[in-house]
């Protein structure tokens, strides 16, 4: 992986998040280079200096749309906006939980994301699944080419740890599913984006509670094939995704980018320092994101985060995929997921090499190749379009 900052991981993590969900070289270097030596200190010292460098390239963003915007120029304004919420939110999730501006940023990088998407004129649309006196938020992707009142399949996308459905929806996947003739639907489940920050949902082990809703939500749709739903999850996701085709019959196949058979094995691991964390603070991200009052109160929950004992109820075509050099979830997760799917029709392994790229944890190192790769296994499964 290019590391930005040869010494912190995790900063880099978050600067190769830009560059392949939208940013533009120039100007994350803009941002970064005065960085370099706040960096050497290590993931969690200098945080607001991250902060208030990548809020910097967001505000001038933000005023360079604006100016487009009085001159009618609403292509390049809707450009501009977009990238301007993706460094917010790039600044946002490097913080720690209680950050006094970390709300206020979040709920800008939300605006600004839906005048990128008004602006630019894209095929995304907003979406809000009824969820116990709540709602989910999703971004929808619509199918390319599809006649009038065609039903279309689609892909329902799990965010991991620290993602957010803007964050995926700006990936390779906010155009590739559509490619292939299918829909795609990015979701904010409990413990992530607007359902952690804005509703107060934590995360809770047993997807199916949630994954459920929102098929039944999908099957009412007159633009969704009732029978061709499938699911994909990256990251912590690679953990949520299974578990909820396990236990919810109605998906026709499932994926993950980035395997995580056992996420309480994982936190074990981190406790003794082995394997990379995905965001500073991580300690007390974990404890908001799962609802935890304390690191005791935390490992309880994640005790049940581990898929022994659920994947035999999968019958359904899957898909394991992992990056040969994850630093974050080593690669032995994904060959045991692999091996415990023992009910399924068609089961894949691909492991992303240097030869392909994307040996990265869930492949943002390279994301490209990999991410084709998964699209065209979903597309055959679901019945999309290869040509």
């Amino acid at each position: 992986m290019f590391q930005y900052f040869p010494t912190n991981y995790v900063w880099s993590l978050s600067t190769m998040i830009a560059l392949t969900h939208g940013g533009v070289i120039g100007e994350v270097d803009a941002m970064c280079a005065p960085l370099r030596d706040a960096a050497t200190a290590g993931d969690d010292p200098g945080t607001l200096a991250f902060y208030e460098a990548w809020k910097g390239g967001g505000d001038k963003l933000v005023e360079l749309a604006e100016e487009d915007r009085l001159r009618g120029h609403h292509l390049s304004a809707g450009e501009k906006y977009a990238r301007a919420a993706l460094y917010y939110g790039i600044a946002e999730r490097m913080q720690a939980h209680g950050f006094e501006h970390r709300l206020a940023l979040y709920k800008r990088s939300l605006e600004l994301f839906a005048l990128g998407r008004q602006y630019g004129r894209e095929n995304c649309e907003r979406v809000e699944i009824p969820y116990g006196e709540q709602h989910l938020a999703g971004l929808l992707v619509r199918a390319e080419g599809l006649a009038p009142g065609q039903r279309a399949p689609i892909v329902l996308v799990m965010n991991g740890l620290d993602s957010t459905k803007e964050m995926l929806q700006k990936s390779v996947m906010g155009t590739m599913f559509a490619r292939r003739g299918l829909s795609a639907l990015f979701i904010d489940q409990p413990g992530t984006g607007e359902a952690l920050r804005l509703h107060g949902m934590p995360a809770v082990y047993d997807t199916e509670r949630w994954a459920s809703k929102i098929v039944d939500w999908l099957q009412r749709r007159e633009d969704v094939d009732p029978q061709r739903i499938g699911a994909l999850g990256v990251s912590l996701g690679g953990y949520y995704c299974p578990r909820a085709v396990a236990f919810e019959p109605r998906f026709a196949c499932g994926a993950v980018w980035g395997a995580n058979h056992d996420w309480r094995e994982v936190q074990q691991a981190r406790l003794k320092r082995e394997g990379e964390n995905p965001v500073p603070h991580y300690w007390k991200h974990v404890q908001w994101v799962f609802g935890a009052k304390d690191m005791d109160e935390f490992l309880a929950k994640a005790e049940h985060m581990h898929l022994d004992g659920v994947l035999d109820r999968i019958t359904v075509p899957f898909l394991v995929t992992h990056g040969e050099n994850d630093r974050q979830i080593p690669l032995k997760y994904a060959q045991r997921t692999f091996e415990q799917l023992t009910r399924c029709p068609k089961k894949d392994l691909f492991v992303f090499t240097e030869r392909e790229g994307g040996v990265e944890h869930s492949s943002l190192d390279n994301p490209y190749n990999a991410g084709n790769r998964i699209a065209d296994w979903l597309a055959t499964q679901l019945g999309g379009s290869l040509a």
